[in-house]
């Protein structure tokens, strides 16, 4: 069949190709770039979007199947949205179709048509009712009287809200539609998030010198309406959020939108409370902790131009926000921004792309810089703005390093949590009733059972780790793939009853404060308590509202959270990520040490934090005490340059798995042969070796690691060696560029 057009079409499919469809007469007015379509795919059918368009038939020989339909009339993806997301394919060595639809709701992946909105049933008013018949209702039929009253003023509500009348409410309302007082009616609504409740911080009404200056080069950026990237680095209680907000309210006051990204969702409940109290319903929210529903109405909210600011988690990068002007990466260093599986691409990077392409100003803000963004401000890549103060002068908190060695010296003690110190602090902190965090990075409750006979740990069948004792459950978990199963009562290995918890969780110091404390109110926020839809945003209720006195978490606790009556930090075991296989486990060490201080002593009383550690002259832990991030960077960044590790060099990390080792670490071993023979001179490879997690749901890990000292040379050896590989059946392959996650 001839076609007079055809198209280029992504779908979401792990290949590296776009298909080419012919358009029938069927679609006689045309297709463009960016609408969502429906196209026969194999033996069945799927959703894809078309990324080019052309006149005239496919090229000889050939052979195209037709478009089936449009399954949406508009474009789902501006030009420039999908130019981003075509680079961001070629950079991160993406498919392309996976990559552009990532930018979309996961209900347009399916056949069947994602409709917006939920049916209800409404009632108002039909009319204006006269003053004879309101008082006859009033002695006949009191309910349809209140009924008439609740929908006074013209108001439109929803039936099921009126169920807070108690019965017969519905008899009521169908009876004064009987007397033509009240209409009944269908209508769809869109289906939000709610809206978290939290207590706000007073809003600032005058700005700091600082603030205001950076503030200032930032409007002056969004004047010129081209590209601008900054780097607001601010200690910890500085207020870079209300420069956040007056940016966004300057940006919409020019008629441009707005995207502001949180690393994950813990963060989003206080900042969405404060970003809804000062930009009101024009806010969409953004999040994989949405119904698919609520995700596909927030999306057409801001598709259609109804909300203008979006707010949301990595992905929200991609949101279809209507000539964005300004993007926020808040806590800009978090790892959280960086995808690992799958499709690698970095949110944070991501938002300064798409700003170039849109002609909008990007903006990063944290108290720890990543060391990349800080060599990008000193190159002149984006440009520092300081907050070297916290707002109103309040002086940053005290901060003390405990010896563990030293604080817990008898054997018995040392399956504590707290040590003497942070104990006493705790016992005082309580009595003046003041609120304290305790941060611990290791959720659970023991780390490991052993068997004390013949000395091996209960490991996961599927993944090469220990599993964690949850006593909440009673059971041993897999913090990777999920597998859960009671607690032996004996040795799987040898039979023997000698088993013995040994490590520490958020579970267990939990219990111990609440043990040592018996009148503190103790919360724990990890990822098992909050799992729970809603569970996080009454956990950050109930401890920013003063209903609880203790919250004990994991890394969850340590960002972003701004609550004032906190004046105690404890940080229990700092050096717990020092020892990990990973260039930047100082860096991240030093981030979560300053982030978690930096939520003592946000109000009106100074804050105190403990520091316990059994390495308390680690350079890491010494200088994020000192809260000295300059001299941290300096050290770090030299260290970084003797061994070519970003942002000195470039990297590229190739990770192979399969459910055979042997066909894993040979895979592994040719692409770095590969590598290394057609790349000679130009990268160099290290490995392949076994992955720090050898075995991860069933399947075995190698990876090899190639550095260069541009990214253009990595993408070129990519580029050049993947076709040449034909990997066997159920091998997996991940080229992840500038990665973050080594293990």
């Amino acid at each position: 069949m001839q076609y007079a057009q055809h198209v280029e079409v992504a779908v979401a499919v792990p290949v590296a190709n776009l298909f080419t469809y012919g358009v029938g007469e069927g679609l006689s007015n045309g297709i463009e770039a960016g609408q969502l379509v429906e196209v026969p795919f194999g033996r069945g059918t799927r959703r894809g979007v078309v990324v080019e368009t052309a006149v005239g038939p496919p090229p000889a020989g050939v052979q195209v199947k037709a478009v089936d339909r449009l399954v949406e009339t508009d474009p789902v993806i501006s030009q420039t949205l999908l130019q981003t997301l075509r680079w961001a394919a070629d950079y991160y060595l993406a498919p392309p179709g996976e990559m552009i639809f990532t930018a979309l709701p996961p209900s347009f992946r399916h056949p069947k048509k994602a409709t917006g909105g939920r049916r209800v049933l409404t009632a108002r008013l039909a009319g204006e009712i006269p003053d004879m018949e309101l008082e006859r209702l009033g002695r006949r039929a009191p309910l349809q009287a209140r009924l008439v009253a609740e929908l006074g003023d013209g108001q439109v509500i929803d039936v099921a809200e009126l169920g807070r009348f108690g019965k017969g409410v519905r008899g009521a309302l169908n009876a004064l539609q009987a007397k033509g007082l009240v209409r009944l009616e269908k209508e769809t609504r869109a289906r939000r998030p709610a809206a978290p409740v939290l207590p706000l911080p007073p809003r600032i009404e005058s700005l700091t010198a600082h603030q205001q200056r950076a503030l200032d080069a930032i409007k002056a950026a969004l004047a010129r309406e081209e590209y601008a990237a900054f780097l607001l680095h601010g200690v910890t209680g500085s207020g870079k959020t209300e420069v956040y907000l007056r940016a966004i309210e300057k940006t919409l006051a020019q008629g441009r939108g707005a995207v502001l990204l949180v690393p994950e969702i813990s963060l989003t409940p206080q900042l969405l409370a404060r970003v809804n109290d000062r930009l009101g319903p024009g806010v969409a929210v953004l999040h994989s902790g949405l119904s698919s529903g609520e995700r596909l109405d927030e999306w057409r909210r801001l598709n259609e131009g109804r909300a203008m600011v979006a707010v949301g988690a990595r992905s929200a990068v991609f949101a279809p926000v209507r000539r964005p002007g300004l993007l926020i990466v808040d806590e800009e260093h978090d790892s959280s921004y960086k995808q690992s599986e799958r499709l690698p691409y970095n949110g944070r990077d991501m938002a300064m792309v798409r700003a170039r392409d849109e002609g909008a100003v990007v903006l990063m803000g944290t108290a720890t810089p990543s060391v990349e963004s800080y060599a990008n401000a000193e190159s002149g890549k984006s440009t520092l703005l300081n907050l070297p103060h916290r707002v109103h002068e309040r002086p940053m908190p005290r901060v003390e390093i405990v010896d563990l060695k030293k604080d817990l010296p008898d054997p018995v003690e040392r399956a504590h949590s707290l040590g003497r110190a942070l104990a006493g602090a705790l016992a005082e902190t309580l009595d003046r009733k003041e609120q304290a965090i305790l941060f611990l990075n290791r959720r659970g409750y023991s780390s490991f059972v052993l068997c004390k006979d013949c000395g091996q740990s209960v490991r996961c069948t599927n993944c090469s780790v220990a599993l964690v004792h949850h006593s909440a459950v009673g059971q041993l978990k897999c913090h990777y793939c999920g597998l859960a199963i009671p607690v032996p009562e004996t040795c799987p290995g040898c039979g023997s009853a000698r088993m013995q918890h040994f490590g520490l969780g958020t579970e267990k110091c939990t219990e111990e404060v609440r043990r040592r404390f018996p009148g503190a109110r103790v919360l724990r926020m990890d990822s098992d308590s909050t799992a729970r839809s809603g569970a996080l945003h009454e956990m950050m209720s109930s401890f920013a509202g003063g209903e609880a006195d203790v919250m004990v978490g994991t890394q969850m606790v340590t960002k972003g959270h701004d609550l004032p009556g906190v004046t105690l930090v404890g940080v229990l075991l700092a050096d717990l990520g020092l020892h990990l296989p990973d260039f930047r486990a100082l860096e991240r060490t030093f981030q979560l040490i300053m982030q978690v201080a930096g939520r003592a002593g946000r109000g009106d009383r100074p804050g105190r934090v403990i520091v316990q550690t059994f390495l308390p002259r680690h350079e890491s832990i010494v200088l994020a005490s000192k809260n000295d991030f300059v001299e941290f960077y300096r050290k770090e960044l030299e260290r970084r340059r003797a061994l070519a590790y970003p942002p000195a060099g470039r990297l590229l990390l190739v990770r192979v798995s399969h459910p055979d080792a042997g066909v894993a670490g040979g895979l592994a071993a040719e692409i770095a042969g590969r590598i290394r023979s057609s790349e000679r001179g130009k990268v160099s490879v290290l490995g392949p070796v076994e992955s720090p997690l050898a075995r991860l749901r069933g399947r075995y890990r190698f990876q090899l690691l190639v550095k260069a000292p541009t990214v253009e040379a990595l993408l070129g050896a990519a580029v050049r060696v993947r076709p040449e590989l034909r990997p066997p059946p159920r091998a997996k392959i991940l080229f992840d560029v500038d990665p973050l996650d080594m293990l």
